[in-house]
């Protein structure tokens, strides 16, 4: 490789990174890593690695250079060749993006991105040909930046101590960074910015952003000079924003641009180019804009203070992107965009006390992402994550869901060790999930109609549906893909709108695909479409969904979870499904993304998942013990016969099951029964060591001690009819020892002999107040009140009137004859005067009958 000199410093423009070059690579030639940081727009993008490729460590080896957005690291190589009077990129510095690469033979600096640096380190762990590699803009903590730095760092350990690292920031903390390099040194860059004029809002901002961004914007339009750069969270704010401003109008010689990373190259390329002389632009940008982006001429930055970031919920294995407040790190450099060559205002769409409320630093993506790519990487180059050196170490409960995913395809064993499949994985370019597809795909010569699922996957949406979202079939987007490849101009389908941006990079995507797996580039036979859904299966094993019962629209997950489609998806008439895309959030997953599958084609490919149970439950519904042989899928059931030969004792729990879901009314209490249950209540009362505590709440809480072994001796109990040939008054005697059983009518009989003759039954219901109900006329002549309990609880007497109805309670019936008896009698012998009422009620004959004799 001829060896470039390198540029002349004088040949950059007067930028503040140019003091501290030499010393950048003085500490890299002496110390062999250093930390720099430098402000936004100090030049270190583009001028560092320039500068080092003259450096005579570096000799003829190249220059790596990691960005974390494929916008930046495309315009940064784009100006390093500028300032090299080279035409294009490709010369001597290139870049490798995903489905975008510019190299050639004489390349000296690669700017990639999007786990490129990951996969050289994989296929080559030494970087043969690489002198250095710069990891830029780390504050941003991507995953790829982490997991790039680790393995990076544990080459340099073992096989490369001459490799050397070079870390980029503009905001973050130098020390831990230092720190993991060896106590590598740190360089500033003090730099020179302008003063950006901050105004904050009077009041918070209430429901959508983007009307407020509309007035933000065009009062900044009317009020200042030069370009505004808005930052707002995503896509589709910046559309509804944008109709708001073509809407409202902007002043003659305003143009309008959008700026995000689902755009095309062009798009993104005219909305950062400098305008026409006397014209200006508005810049409606995602945090795409924020860092390692020049976009001249901005004096002016509007900042929604809200972005978007992926949340990972490692329950359900789902991946969604949350809106949140702008952290603090992230509105410094959105504010700085606005300073870079002239004083410039920053309209903050916050009050004050938000302001102060800020966090102060975005969270280490590798904290709360999907971790499936990392855990396949580190298996394929033979590692643990405790081996590595790490600014911030994978979360062992996201490792161990990724290992689990990474099991189901096929990509790791037991053992956790990598096989030969995972390695093809880890070839793939892809997620796992969608590498594992694709190579399913081609053993069963499906790898066409796989290459476009993966492509429409892994970008945005290309159908849209005003009002609403879109249908969540994804053999509409398959259909659209293949009218487009055929040359047809395809701007709907089946009444849903194709947004031609996304519908052009899928089929940009899929040619690349295609020509990985030797795919011919036309459609194959109409009938692959159908194939969608056991194609998305390989991919997502794990959100395999079955309709439940009932419903078009709500479907159980293989997982467990819920998930529901938009009222009125065609997917509704579908049994099975496969889902692509949902969001976690609520009770049931809002289902996005989908596609329909056949129950033959899962059994076929998934058999070996399958499992098959016995169960035996009780079902309330039915009112009764339902035995069955159940096959599923994860939490699926799939097909379900009844089970012939069901073991008894499960026979037996499944009804306790049934009698702890209705309660303890539920079972056949005779009057005997619960007379006993009573009399056992009372008893553990006056001593809980002795007598055992037969209430409602404890029965219920001891089926299986009282009951169960009386319940097991039925032939096959099924129903809690069938409770019924249970004798529940000895149940309830168990555990009550035998002596106890003799002194059980002594200390609480079940009736009482009173003065007449007549036995009257004790009800033992209140155990702390026993009553006997008595007429009055039957306890003539009895002075004192009767007492259960071994003489330590006097009943409550209730003296009822020859019409049964209570005339006096008492627990001292001497005190009743003495007192309140006369006026008892006063009361009532006028009302039954064939009934004896005498003056001396304990010298008087008790009776049973209504007359005198």
């Amino acid at each position: 490789m001829p060896r470039r000199p390198s540029p002349r410093l004088e040949r950059f423009p007067e930028l503040p990174i140019v003091p501290v070059l030499e010393e950048v690579e003085r500490a890299l030639a002496e110390q062999g890593g250093a930390v720099l940081v430098a402000p936004p727009g100090a030049g270190k993008t583009t001028l560092v690695p320039l500068a080092l490729l003259g450096a005579t460590w570096l000799q003829d080896r190249k220059i790596i250079v990691l960005e974390p957005r494929r916008l930046a690291a495309r315009s940064a190589a784009r100006w390093m060749s500028a300032l090299l009077d080279e035409d294009d990129v490709g010369g001597t510095v290139g870049y490798r993006v995903r489905l975008d690469t510019r190299v050639g033979p004489h390349t000296r600096i690669e700017v990639v991105t999007e786990g490129v640096l990951t996969r050289m380190l994989v296929d080559d762990p030494a970087l043969t040909g690489v002198g250095a590699v710069i990891f830029d803009e780390f504050h941003e903590r991507s995953l790829h930046a982490d997991l790039g730095l680790a393995l990076t760092l544990q080459s340099r350990q073992l096989l490369r101590d001459d490799l050397r690292l070079l870390v980029m920031s503009a905001t973050m903390d130098p020390t831990p960074v230092s720190e993991l390099l060896d106590r590598a040194p740190v360089i500033r860059s003090e730099g020179r910015s302008y003063r950006v004029e901050t105004r904050l809002r009077d009041r918070p901002v209430e429901g959508s952003i983007e009307p407020a961004t509309v007035r933000t914007v065009q009062e900044a339009v009317e009020s200042e000079d030069g370009d505004v750069l808005v930052f707002l969270p995503g896509a589709a704010e910046i559309r509804r924003t944008a109709d708001g401003l073509r809407d409202g109008g902007l002043p003659p010689g305003v143009d309008l641009f959008p700026l995000f990373g689902a755009l095309g190259r062009q798009e993104q390329d005219r909305a950062i180019a400098p305008s026409p002389p006397g014209r200006r632009k508005v810049v409606l940008a995602t945090s795409i804009a924020e860092t390692s982006l020049t976009i001249e001429c901005v004096r002016v930055v509007v900042d929604s203070g809200r972005m978007r970031v992926p949340r990972f919920d490692p329950g359900s294995g789902m991946t969604r992107l949350a809106t949140v407040a702008v952290t603090r790190d992230a509105a410094d450099q959105r504010r700085g965009r606005a300073g870079r060559t002239a004083p410039g205002v920053c309209y903050r769409m916050w009050t004050r006390t938000e302001d102060r409320g800020l966090i102060p630093a975005r969270r280490p993506e590798i904290e709360e992402a999907d971790l499936a790519p990392l855990a396949l990487d580190l298996a394929v180059w033979g590692a643990q994550p405790d081996e590595l050196r790490w600014m911030t170490a994978p979360p062992e409960a996201l490792m161990a869901q990724a290992r689990e995913l990474l099991r189901e395809l096929d990509a790791l064993d037991e053992d956790d060790v990598v096989t030969p499949h995972g390695r093809d994985l880890a070839r793939g370019g892809v997620h796992p999930r969608l590498a594992h597809m694709l190579l399913k795909a081609e053993e069963l010569g499906k790898a066409g109609v796989a290459c476009d699922l993966a492509a429409l996957l892994e970008d945005r949406d290309i159908l849209d549906a005003p009002g609403r979202a879109p249908d969540a079939d994804l053999r509409l987007r398959l259909e659209a893909m293949r009218r487009a490849r055929s040359g047809s101009r395809v701007s709907s389908v089946r009444g849903q709108i194709v947004r031609q941006g996304p519908l052009r990079r899928a089929l940009k995507a899929s040619r690349h695909l295609r020509r990985s797996f030797g795919v011919g580039g036309g459609n194959g036979p109409a009938q692959e479409v159908e194939q969608a859904g056991i194609l998305l299966s390989f991919a997502y094993p794990d959100r395999i969904a079955r309709r439940r019962e009932g419903s078009r629209e709500r479907f159980l997950l293989r997982n467990g979870k819920g998930a529901r489609l938009l009222e009125g998806c065609a997917l509704g008439d579908s049994e099975w499904i496969v889902a692509a895309d949902l969001d976690a959030t609520g009770p049931d997953a809002r289902l996005f993304l989908a596609a329909p599958v056949e129950q033959e084609d899962l059994r076929r490919h998934f058999a070996h998942q399958m499992r098959t149970l016995e169960q035996v439950a009780w079902n309330e519904e039915a009112g009764r013990v339902e035995a069955f042989q159940r096959e599923v899928l994860g939490a699926i059931p799939v097909r379900e016969a009844p089970l012939r030969h069901p073991d008894r004792s499960e026979l037996v729990n499944a009804l306790l099951d049934g009698v702890r879901t209705r309660g303890m009314r539920s079972l056949p209490w005779t009057r005997e029964a619960e007379r006993l249950r009573d009399r056992l209540v009372f008893l553990h009362g006056l001593d809980p060591d002795r007598w055992p505590d037969r209430s409602d709440e404890a029965l219920l809480a001891d089926l299986t001690g009282w009951l169960e072994p009386f319940v097991a001796t039925l032939e096959r109990p099924r129903r809690l009819e069938d409770l019924s040939r249970v004798d529940l008054e000895e149940a309830l005697l168990s555990g009550v020892a035998w002596e106890d059983r003799i002194r059980l009518g002594a200390l609480a009989p079940t009736h009482l002999d009173v003065p007449s003759g007549a036995r009257v039954p004790i009800d033992y219901s209140d155990p702390e107040a026993p009553a006997l109900e008595v007429r009055l006329q039957q306890v003539f002549g009895m002075t004192d009140t009767p007492r259960v309990g071994d003489g330590q609880v006097p009943l409550t007497m209730k003296l009822l009137s020859p019409a049964h109805r209570p005339v006096q309670v008492t627990r001292d019936l001497k005190s009743f004859w003495k007192d309140a008896y006369f006026q008892v009698r006063k009361d009532l012998r006028g009302r039954y005067p064939k009934h004896p009422w005498p003056e001396d009620p304990l010298s008087a004959e008790p009776t049973d009958r209504a007359k005198r004799r």
